[in-house]
């Protein structure tokens, strides 16, 4: 049962799972208000039992550009195109979220983009492998980003 993820009043629905819930629920509404601000898009999410499909394409990637595969469990997961971007969400039981960004017409601009709750520990299938920076968020508190750039058409 797929809902719009509110972000001015968040919640923990859906990711009661992660020892870091408030964080992630965090992380996730401020996605859904850059989304919002950006595009006028609501950000839906849909939980991962429903969304193999989604799961399948973000775990390719993952596999065939960077020999990845995450042990934490997936929670929920977003799918959707505005303008002429898609973007693929996971948010994992550990507290991360990740992002594939893949512009239709300009394969220069397409990234999985990785981040981290604040109190969770990088996971180990990243750490030592990406450089994580810092940025604030009323919603989020500290999160920690990196990303790296998709070669391969999907």
């Amino acid at each position: 049962m797929s809902y719009v993820v509110d972000f001015k009043n968040v919640t923990t629905s859906g990711l009661e799972a992660s020892p870091v819930a408030e964080a992630l629920a965090g992380l996730r509404a401020n996605e859904a208000r850059y989304f919002m601000n950006k595009y006028k898009h609501a950000f839906e999410v849909v939980p991962a039992g429903e969304s193999q499909d989604t799961l399948a394409y973000v775990n390719r990637i993952l596999k065939e550009e960077r020999d990845l595969a995450f042990a934490a469990e997936p929670l929920e997961t977003a799918r959707f195109q505005v303008e002429n971007i898609q973007f693929a969400y996971v948010f994992y039981a550990d507290g991360l979220a990740l992002n594939v960004m893949y512009t239709v017409d300009d394969p220069k601009k397409r990234a999985v983009g990785f981040k981290l709750s604040e109190g969770m520990d990088v996971p180990q299938e990243l750490e030592g492998k990406f450089k994580f920076a810092r940025q604030k968020s009323k919603l989020a508190g500290t999160i920690r980003g990196s990303f790296f750039v998709i070669k391969g058409d999907y």
